[in-house]
């Protein structure tokens, strides 16, 4: 998740004035739309007038309450960030609301140094759609990875928003070679034209997944790993990484854990640790703000010259009831007020 909640004690709400959001009453259930209290903002806070707010799985985590940054405070607003535009008319990527502020209303309320300018050639539902995933996969990649060109990446995952763009991001950082795992077969056909130079099938069977990473590893490897997954893919590529004899070290091999949409645990035997060279690391949280600016500007740059695509669907603000429970297909559903 790129921003954590802002919380500092709220300044007094306006008497009886409201806006209209998607509300979260109770945990495990889909927000509805409906009146909420409109924001006030505080000591180095603006107010944002949103124009378009992604639904993500961050989005439905957290709400469910199983991510590790749930509220347990209710009601709240839905949305971690979004596109809008303050009052001065000054248009901004915004992340981080204020609990019990969310990006999924007509105002929220957020840090003056988490509003970014945008360009006015990238749109605002493109903007709304790519930057949270597309910023994400260039921070694991670049900043927690430390990708070096030249390097071998594996995606697992790559069959999602966040994977496809993970994909083209790890060519775009000088991956020499970029092998895409995923489970939508109609998805993972079209990731060659995102850059994998080839792709994994992640529905065989668990021997035929370790056949499947030791083959495409070959004799150099991977040096990065990028799971969008955890689960059981997890679990099939590190019994093809370990060795059954003592060998000379090669290569370390940077496992980057991000997401959990195969499952929240897997099984670790010690040999896996012990017979190869390495390290498992999650993504760390909100990274520090210099080095989340530069990377929107380097994702905003990729999206305007259209190196980094994503498909969206709109979904208007008074439908996200529903919208909540539908899946996405590999589109990213961007709200409307």
């Amino acid at each position: 998740m790129l921003f954590r909640p802002f919380v500092r004690p709220p300044p007094a709400c306006k008497i009886n004035a409201t806006m209209n959001a998607a509300v979260l009453h109770t945990l495990g259930k889909p927000p509805r739309y409906g009146p909420f209290a409109e924001p006030v903002a505080g000591d180095g806070e603006v107010i944002v007038h949103v124009h378009a707010a992604a639904l993500k799985p961050v989005d439905k985590q957290l709400a469910s309450g199983s991510h590790y940054a749930s509220t347990h405070a209710l009601p709240t607003v839905c949305g971690i960030d979004g596109v809008g535009h303050r009052d001065d008319g000054s248009r901004v990527f915004f992340g981080g609301p204020r609990p019990p502020y969310g990006a999924m209303a007509e105002r929220t309320v957020v840090r003056r140094v988490f509003a970014f300018a945008l360009p006015d050639a990238l749109s605002d539902e493109t903007a709304a759609a790519i930057m949270n995933p597309g910023v994400s996969a260039w921070l694991t990649l670049a900043a927690r990875a430390k990708l070096a060109p030249g390097e071998n990446v594996l995606i697992l995952g790559a069959t999602g928003v966040a994977g496809k763009l993970a994909t083209k991001i790890a060519k775009l950082l000088g991956a020499a070679r970029v092998v895409s795992a995923g489970r939508n077969h109609e998805a993972l056909s079209t990731l060659h034209k995102h850059g994998a130079d080839a792709t994994i099938r992640l529905d065989s069977s668990d021997s035929e997944l370790s056949e499947a990473f030791a083959r495409e590893a070959g004799s150099s490897g991977f040096q990065v790993v990028i799971d969008y997954l955890w689960g059981q893919p997890a679990e099939a590529f590190l019994a093809a990484i370990t060795r059954k004899e003592f060998a000379a070290i090669g290569s370390e091999t940077r496992y980057v854990q991000v997401g959990e949409s195969a499952g929240p645990t897997i099984s670790l035997p010690a040999a896996v640790l012990r017979s190869t060279p390495l390290t498992i690391m999650g993504t760390a949280g909100m990274p520090p703000r210099e080095a989340l600016a530069d990377a929107l500007q380097k994702v905003m740059a990729h999206a305007v010259s259209g190196e980094l695509q994503i498909e969206t669907e709109q979904i208007p603000l008074a439908g996200i009831e529903a919208a909540w429970q539908r899946d996405q297909h590999g589109r990213r559903f961007v709200v409307i007020p």
